[in-house]
């Protein structure tokens, strides 16, 4: 579904020596880009194409002129350009061959034809050479003149040759793309008369491979094309008087296909030329009509060849066409008297911003609204006839009125006006002849066509050059020459009748008109600005233009400059932070896709915008890359630059193809091109395929992001069909704007969707997440909430209250039915956890109304019946889960009628509800609960069902100790109760509860039990309390009492156990040695004055001065330990330093080792290893290890993490924490300053300042020693002046003193 545009045209003179000399043959120098024209008057001329691009339309060219020196009376009758030469080769009818070096401006003679020179074509490989003679012989050389064979073309039996005459006119040849085969055209004699014949023939040896049926082929036109899949030939079918037919050969001759170079009906047309481009996608030809020769331009597609342009030239300007054979959409052309036009083609998508496709197709258009029906061409809903070929069209469709303006090969302007959209089924099958519109004044050849309003176009049109004479406008006289930007104001006589085509009535007439200085090469309406548009001229600058006001050049809010000439420009409407803007997109050829003249993408095919909302407003861009990816990008992410410009983005490697990205497509088919976009909830982008088939496709984020739109407008029946339609996750309509917020409009989803099955199927799909976080989480959602509604509670359930909300809007806002009833049953069935038990009493009214028979008709059919409701819900349901639940509602026939309909053996549950049936109602409940492990209720059930089954029920709470509590509210028996109690208190004694258990054994009266319980856990004070509440006598306490002191003792508390020998053994000695053991030294001493006793005090000062003794011999020694730790710790740091800088010096990263790896390597390196004297064995073994070695050693290391082992992996940080675990602990000070106190007291002042001098030293040591070693650690070098031991104490002792960590000290005994 696309058009051939021509968006640029020059045309350009050549000055011949004299009004009779013609212009016979061209050939084309791709090297240099020049081209070569051979005249009736042997001169010729070379001109550049350049020279296209700098000067303007109707000047002169600049050329260089030759002449061919002949004899009198020859001239040139072949003429081609050999690249591999650099010179021109001319045939004569005198039979020369002749060289002509263009540089020099020397010609050569290389042979001599007898017959005269007919053909000459040189093979695309560039090393052959194909000739055709006057004789009708084939002649088939090499560069070097060799001749390698000669074949005869024509067929004529040897006793009718000379009465025949035999002519060559009919003759040429042609070569495949691969120069492996040739084809020639020859006359063959067959029942009496000429005919014409193909022939295929092998390059290399000249033989025969096939030939056609004889023909009446129409003057030896013969072009194979450059791929080499069909032959293109011209003839006329016997007995037929219709125009002629083009038709297709295959390599052995057959004919494959063929269409009419014009209407049936005429006759007078002939076929002049037939030309491929280089790309074998266009057959241009020049047909001959009655009063004109025609350019026509066909293009193959499904099967059908399309007409897609026409240029018409007088029939005597001889007009005669080449393709560019580097430029497949370059078109050149030139006529007799000297005119060279170069035209530039483009493909442009027929497909409209409303998805209405407009196909070219001769003198047709072919209508088919994508919107309706996805119908490739030729195929089409309704189709529109004009007088003649369609050239170019432009469509507007703005504020309910869509109009179709068409320029027709002849000159003339039509217009059409459609119905509204909605109407456009009514017109399938129909043909509409539409006519010319009223013009009194010249239009001009148009390039460019763009409506402005409903009633104004813009357009670009060209005056002055030759074809203009065809035209009918080129009746009226002007004096206009070159290219001029006008405006055309149009009006309609006829008034429109809403449902009909209009087709006539309709009048132009040119209101504004401007001559144009540079070449416009695109036009683009805007929308953000009424009545104007934007103009690209040559080189991509793109300025403003004003409906009468002209081209704005002044105004820079309205100019882009594109990097490079842009053929295709669009321009979309954006909002940007609430004000409509225009983004002007640009694509080159090559590829390059600029927005706002920024670089945004290098290896585009083609775009399309996309838009979500009905105001015209551009939304997403849609961007095809030639690596077929298919890329949507926000608008506002182009705005704000996210998306990264040029060609990063876009191309897709291996690595990130395997990725999970939803930013693009992976399109199936290569060189697929997007020709359209559905705009709207429809998100689809229309793609057309090499094979001519349309493919629409729903990008996932275009979908996302209707949705979005749709939810964001409240339309929730139109946001569930997206997501039923296009399999997307039903979670999305809830949690896009948080699933509270959606509480709100449940009422409103229920009545918009309006239908029961819709609504099942959206309440099935509810889940526990929010999918716009998990699923979804690549998708950028524009319009997504904050969620404001939503608060993050943990406690709240999505889908309960999600299904809560629409069951109650069910219930009240939908009219009672099956469906209802069913949808209802469903939300009950889906809910976390599923409320079973509530559909299963809904199920069991609705089976008590059958079984009553009830009168009530209308409420029977507004309810299921019960056997419809509980197949649902065994269809939603896990069919065990249902049994059990019916159970639990203690309904044995409900659980029966479950257990039938989920398929169940009667031998299975049969036996075991008839059993059930026959208890008691209280303990058929207690055993239901049992088997459903409701324990709560089974325990409630026992005790209702009295006394007798007590002790079942003491079972039940023994087995399930979470009932206690439950079974003492229940049980009033006081007996019972006081059972129950201490059942509890000897299930605590065995989970090790012991405190517990004896408050409950309290609760019971069982003190023995008590006194034990309080015992077990070394509660002393519960068991003499306990004592005193059994009334023991005081020997009896008294012996308890040297019990549990021992006991206390045993245990490590001599603190508390000397609380109990003062305080109930009154051992006045025994209390104060366990207060010495305790280290509550001040404690001892206050007891020794209590009981003033001087051998008592002399124990305590005896023992604090051994004690303090002991301390100072420790801190000593723990003094040297740091020491000697730190010095160690440095040294190995030292060494792990080296070994890193010897590895790096050999360019082996450390990284790359793990600690095991480095330590190993450490030892193993001679000199380097400062811990072991082992020998360097197994190197290879110890520097890699096996998974399994690893994880033992890991093993290993776990056990032994307290030891350090020297040349260890962890040695370093193994001796920094060991440093800090010789910290002192708050227990340590606390007891240490409670010492130095004790020695104060008792006058020993001395031996507590050495104490205490002592312990600061081994304080300050140890501080020191760990912050050195925490500043070395991350250190690459250590400086041993930097890092000094002494520096790092000394800065302690006089900062941290005044710390907590030194406030045990006694302020008395601190040193200056």
């Amino acid at each position: 579904m696309k058009n051939l545009k021509l968006y640029s045209e020059v045309s350009q003179n050549i000055q011949l020596h004299s009004t009779e000399e013609v212009v016979q043959f061209a050939a084309y120098d791709i090297d240099q880009s020049r081209l070569f024209f051979a005249s009736s008057a042997n001169f010729v001329y070379a001109l550049q194409l350049s020279s296209f691009q700098n000067g303007r339309a109707g000047s002169a060219l600049p050329v260089e002129v030759c002449s061919i020196d002949m004899e009198p009376g020859d001239f040139i009758t072949a003429f081609d350009y050999l690249a591999e030469k650099e010179s021109l080769l001319i045939g004569t009818s005198h039979g020369l061959l002749l060289l002509h070096n263009v540089e020099s401006d020397v010609t050569e003679l290389v042979g001599n034809i007898e017959g005269g020179v007919k053909c000459i074509s040189p093979s695309p490989t560039g090393d052959l050479l194909g000739l055709i003679t006057g004789l009708g012989q084939l002649l088939v050389m090499t560069y070097d003149w060799v001749l390698m064979y000669e074949r005869a073309l024509g067929e004529v039996p040897e006793g009718e040759a000379d009465d025949l005459s035999v002519t060559c006119g009919g003759i040429s040849i042609s070569w495949r793309g691969d120069g492996k085969y040739f084809a020639t055209m020859g006359e063959v004699y067959e029942s009496g008369c000429m005919s014409k014949k193909i022939k295929i023939w092998e390059s290399d040896s000249g033989a025969l491979q096939s030939s056609s049926e004889t023909k009446e082929f129409t003057q030896g036109i013969l072009e194979w094309m450059p791929s080499g899949a069909k032959i293109a030939a011209v003839y006329k079918r016997k007995s037929d008087d219709s125009s002629p037919s083009i038709a297709f050969f295959e390599r052995n001759g057959l004919e494959r296909s063929s269409f009419r170079i014009g209407e049936p009906e005429d006759a007078t047309e002939s076929c002049q030329t037939l030309k491929w481009n280089s790309a074998s996608d266009l057959l241009a030809g020049v047909v001959s009509c009655k009063t004109y020769d025609a350019i026509r331009v066909w293009f193959f597609s499904n099967n059908h060849w399309y007409l897609k342009q026409e240029i018409r030239y007088p029939r005597e300007a001889g007009v005669t066409v080449m393709w560019d054979p580097t430029k497949p959409l370059q078109l050149i052309c030139w006529t007799l008297s000297g005119q060279v036009s170069v035209r530039n083609f483009m493909w442009v998508t027929a497909v409209m911003e409303d998805s209405t496709a407009f196909v070219i197709d001769n003198s047709k258009i072919l209508v088919t609204p994508l919107s309706l029906s996805l119908m490739p061409p030729p195929m089409y809903l309704f189709s529109l006839s004009f007088s003649s070929a369609v050239r170019d069209i432009a469509y507007y469709s703005r504020n309910s009125k869509n109009c179709l303006a068409v320029f027709l090969s002849d000159g003339n302007l039509s217009f059409v006006e459609f119905p509204a959209p909605n109407n456009w089924e009514d017109l399938e099958g129909k043909d509409f002849i539409v006519e010319i519109s009223d013009c009194k004044t010249a239009l001009g050849s148009i390039v460019h066509l763009l409506w402005l309003d409903a009633h104004s176009l813009l357009c670009v049109s060209a005056y002055g050059s030759s074809h203009n004479k065809c035209l009918s406008s080129g009746a009226y006289e002007t004096e206009l020459h070159g290219s001029y930007l006008q405006e055309v104001e149009v009006v309609c006589h006829e008034d429109h009748v809403p449902d009909q085509v209009t087709c006539s009535g309709f009048k132009a007439s040119v209101t504004f008109q401007t001559l144009l200085e540079s070449p416009v090469l695109a036009l683009a309406w805007n929308p953000s600005k009424r009545d104007s548009a934007f103009v690209e001229f040559e080189g991509g600058k793109v300025l403003g233009f004003a409906s009468r006001s002209g081209i704005m050049e002044t105004r820079s809010d309205d100019s882009v400059c594109f990097p490079s000439t842009c053929p295709w420009v669009r321009v979309a409407q954006v909002d940007a932070s609430g004000v409509h803007k225009p983004l002007i997109c640009g694509l080159d050829d090559m590829g390059r896709l600029y927005i706002n003249g920024k670089n945004l993408c290098n290896n585009c095919s083609s775009f399309s915008f996309y838009s979500e909302l009905a105001n015209e407003v551009v939304t997403h861009l849609i961007i095809l890359t030639k690596q077929d990816f298919l890329f949507i990008v926000d608008t506002k992410d182009v705005l704000q630059g996210d998306v990264a410009l040029g060609n990063v983005y876009f191309v897709i490697d291996g690595r990130r193809r395997d990725e999970e990205n939803m930013s693009y497509v992976n399109i199936w088919e290569r060189g697929a091109k997007v020709i359209g976009v559905l705009n709207g909830d429809e998100a689809a982008v229309i793609l057309q395929t090499m094979r001519g088939n349309l493919e629409c496709i729903y990008p996932r984020k275009l979908v996302l992001s209707s949705i979005t739109n749709a939810l964001a407008q409240q339309r929730f029946k139109d946001a569930l069909n997206l997501v039923r339609r296009h399999r997307i996750d039903f979670n999305v309509i809830v949690d896009l704007y948080g699933w509270q917020a959606f509480l709100h409009s449940a009422v409103e989803f229920v009545e918009q969707v309006n239908n029961l099955n819709h609504v099942t199927e959206f309440v099935c799909a509810m889940k526990n997440e929010d999918v716009t976080e998990t699923v979804y989480k690549k998708f950028s959602f524009s319009k997504k909430g904050d969620k404001v509604f939503q608060v993050k509670d943990r406690c709240s359930n999505k889908v309960s209250s999600v299904l809560l909300a629409i069951r109650k809007a069910l219930e009240e806002h939908i009219p009672e039915s099956p469906s209802r009833e069913l949808c209802i049953l469903t939300t009950l069935a889906r809910s976390d956890p599923p409320a079973i038990e509530e559909s299963l009493l809904r199920i069991k009214s609705v089976r008590e109304m059958e079984l009553l028979n009830s009168s009530d008709d209308i409420r029977k059919k507004s309810c299921p019946s019960a056997e419809e409701a509980l197949k649902h819900l065994l269809w939603l349901l896990d069919s065990d889960a249902v049994f059990e639940a019916a159970l639990g509602l203690y309904d044995l026939n409900l659980a029966a009628i479950v257990a039938l309909n989920s398929q169940r053996d009667p031998k299975e549950f049969l036996p075991y509800l008839q059993e059930l049936e026959k208890m008691p109602e209280s303990l058929m409940h207690f055993k239901i609960d049992i088997k459903l492990q409701r324990f709560d209720s089974a325990l409630r059930n026992i005790v209702s069902a009295g006394d007798g089954y007590f002790p079942d029920c003491m079972n039940l709470i023994k087995k399930n100790p979470q009932l206690f509590p439950l079974g003492l509210q229940l049980i009033t028996d006081p007996e019972k109760k006081q059972a129950v109690l201490e059942a509890w208190a000897d299930h605590l004694i065995d989970e090790k509860r012991f405190e517990d258990a004896a408050t409950t054994y309290l609760c019971c009266c069982k003190l023995e039990k008590a006194s034990k319980a309080y015992r077990e856990c070394g509660d002393w004070s519960g068991v003499l309390r306990v004592g005193a509440l059994m009334k023991l006598g005081k020997d009896e306490i008294l012996k308890l009492a040297y019990e549990l002191c021992e006991e206390v003792n045993a245990l490590g508390k001599p603190a508390e156990a000397a609380k109990i020998a003062l305080e109930y053994c009154r051992d006045i000695s025994g209390g104060i040695s366990l207060l010495v053991n305790a280290r509550e030294w001040e404690e001892a001493l206050r007891v020794s004055f209590l009981h003033t006793e001087d051998d008592r005090i002399s124990v305590v000062k005896s023992s604090a001065l051994e004690c303090a003794s002991g301390l100072v011999s420790e801190f000593k020694e723990s003094i040297e330990k740091v020491g000697k730790y730190l010095t160690r710790y440095l040294a190995v740091r030292q060494r792990r330093l080296l070994l890193a800088a010897k590895l790096k010096s050999e360019e082996r990263s450390v990284v790359d080792l793990d600690d095991d790896t480095a330590s190993e390597a450490s030892s193993n390196l001679s000199g380097m290893s400062a811990y072991t004297l082992g020998t360097r064995r197994g190197s290879a073994a110890s520097v890699s290890s096996s998974t399994a070695t690893s994880r033992a050693r890991d093993l290993r290391r776990q056990r032994k993490s307290g030891k350090i082992r020297a040349g260890s992996a962890g040695e370093e940080m193994a001796l920094v924490d060991h440093l800090k675990g010789m910290r002192m602990t708050e227990g340590g000070k606390r007891e240490l300053k409670s010492l130095l106190i004790c020695l104060v007291t008792v006058g020993e002042m001395e031996s507590a300042q050495k104490l205490q001098q002592t312990a600061e030293n081994f304080q300050v040591s140890q501080v020191a020693a760990v912050e050195l070693a925490h500043d070395t650690v991350s250190s690459e070098n250590v400086d041993e002046e930097v890092y000094c031991f002494e520096r790092y104490a000394q800065k302690t002792r006089s900062t941290a003193r005044d710390s907590d960590d030194f406030s045990w000290m006694l302020k008395v005994f601190i040193s200056p």
